[in-house]
C-alpha cells in the first residue's frame, strides 16, 4: 500500500452517467470511513470529480454533478478514471473535449493509471495511448468504438482488462463492471483481503464469466449484400430446421461453396456460425422465461442432441444452459400474481 492516498481523478461530462460516476465515487472514497481499509492511518483513496471547469454539470440523464476542479488546477493525480458516457444515435464524436483529452496523456506521461468504466474509453482513446492494446468496452458500442478507433484492439466479451507497459491502462466493460475495476484498484493498491471486504459490504461482484452470456448476436446488415440478406431474413424465422445451411445456399441459387463464401465475406462469420449464434439467442430467451428442460429448449432452436447443444450453449455463451438459467432468468417474484413463497 502507499505510504499516502492515491489521488483520484473520476472525469464528468455532459455526456455522463452518473450511476457509474458516483458508484465509482463512492466506494473509493468510502473505504477509509467505513473501517474497511483496516487500521490504515490514512484513507487508501481520495477521490474527487474533475471536469472542463469547476462547477455544476448536469449528466445526461439531468441528475447535478458537483464538479470540484476543472482539470486546469491539476498538475497531477495517481490515477484517472473516465466513467460511463452514454452516446448520441450517431456515436461518439471526436475532438469536444480537447482540454480534457490533453490533460489526461499528460497525466499519463507523468505516471497516472488511465481506466475506464463501461464507454468512458472513447474519451481515453483520444489520447492514442490505447491504440494498439485491448480494451474492453460495453458490447452495444464495441462496432462504434471499432469505426472510430480501428487502431484499438477491442474484446466486448471481457468484463475487464489491463494493457500497458506498466499496466497503468485499464478498461471495464458494460455497465455494473465498474464493480470490477475498483475492487481490482482496491487490490492492486491495497491488498486482496481489503478488496474481499469492499465486495462484501457493498454487495460488489466480479464479473467472473466474462460478459458473453449478456451479449446478444447481431448479425452485420451493412453489407449490401441482397442474396445474403435474403438469407438473414429467412433465418429469423427458420432457424431450427433441418440442415439450415444446405437449405439457405438452395434458396440462394448458388453452388453451396459459393454461397459459404459469399456469406462469410457479407457478415464476417460462416453461415453455420451465424446459425449457431442466433438458435443459442433464442435458447438465452427460453431458458430465460419458460420452465422448459434444457432438453426441450435445445430440441426447440434444432439441436437433437442435448449434449451436442450444451457445449455449444457453453462455448458461445460462457456458461452451461443450466447455469445460464439460475443466473439470468426472470425472478418469479417480478411476474403478476407472484405468490407470498416466490417472494421468499
Amino acid at each position: 500500500m502507499a505510504d499516502r492516498p492515491l489521488t483520484v481523478s473520476v472525469v464528468a461530462l455532459p455526456d455522463s452517467g452518473v450511476a457509474t460516476m458516483f458508484g465509482v465515487f463512492d466506494v473509493l472514497n468510502s473505504l477509509g470511513a467505513l473501517g474497511i481499509a483496516g487500521s490504515a492511518a490514512a484513507p487508501p483513496f481520495r477521490v474527487e470529480i474533475v471536469g472542463d471547469a469547476a462547477g455544476p454539470l448536469l449528466g445526461v440523464s439531468g441528475v447535478p454533478v458537483p464538479v470540484g476542479r476543472g482539470v486546469g488546477e491539476i498538475d497531477s493525480t495517481d490515477i484517472v478514471v473516465v466513467p460511463s458516457i452514454v452516446l448520441a444515435p450517431d456515436g461518439w464524436q471526436t475532438g469536444r473535449y480537447p482540454h480534457l483529452v490533453d490533460w489526461a496523456a499528460r497525466m499519463h506521461d507523468q505516471g497516472a493509471l488511465l481506466c475506464s468504466a463501461c464507454s468512458g474509453i472513447f474519451l481515453l482513446a483520444e489520447t492514442g495511448l490505447f491504440d494498439e492494446r485491448d480494451v474492453t468496452v460495453h458490447y452495444d458500442y464495441a462496432s462504434n468504438l471499432q469505426a472510430t478507433f480501428p487502431q484499438v484492439r477491442i474484446h466486448p466479451e471481457r468484463a475487464l482488462m489491463v494493457d500497458g507497459a506498466r499496466d497503468e491502462l485499464v478498461t471495464s466493460g458494460a455497465s455494473t463492471t465498474w464493480h470490477d475495476l475498483v475492487l481490482y484498484l482496491i487490490g492492486r493498491f491495497v491488498g486482496a483481503t481489503v478488496a474481499q471486504e469492499a465486495a462484501r459490504t457493498f454487495a460488489l461482484q466480479w464479473h467472473q464469466d466474462g460478459l458473453a452470456p449478456y451479449m446478444l448476436f447481431e448479425g452485420r446488415r451493412d453489407h449490401g449484400d441482397a442474396v445474403v440478406a435474403d438469407a438473414q431474413d429467412w433465418l429469423r424465422d427458420h432457424y431450427s430446421v433441418a440442415s439450415p445451411v444446405e437449405q439457405l445456399a438452395a434458396r440462394s441459387g448458388l453452388a453451396e461453396r459459393t454461397f459459404k463464401r459469399r456469406f462469410t465475406v457479407a457478415t464476417g462469420v460462416s453461415p453455420l456460425a451465424y446459425v449457431q449464434r442466433i438458435r443459442v439467442d433464442e435458447a438465452k430467451r427460453r431458458l430465460e422465461r419458460t420452465e422448459d428442460s434444457v432438453e426441450a429448449v435445445g430440441w426447440h432452436v434444432g439441436y437433437e442432441d442435448a449434449a451436442f447443444f450444451s457445449r455449444l450453449f457453453k462455448r458461445i455463451a460462457g456458461l452451461t444452459p443450466g447455469a445460464y438459467r439460475r443466473r439470468y432468468r426472470v425472478p418469479a417474484i417480478t411476474l403478476p400474481g407472484s405468490t407470498p413463497e416466490a417472494r421468499e
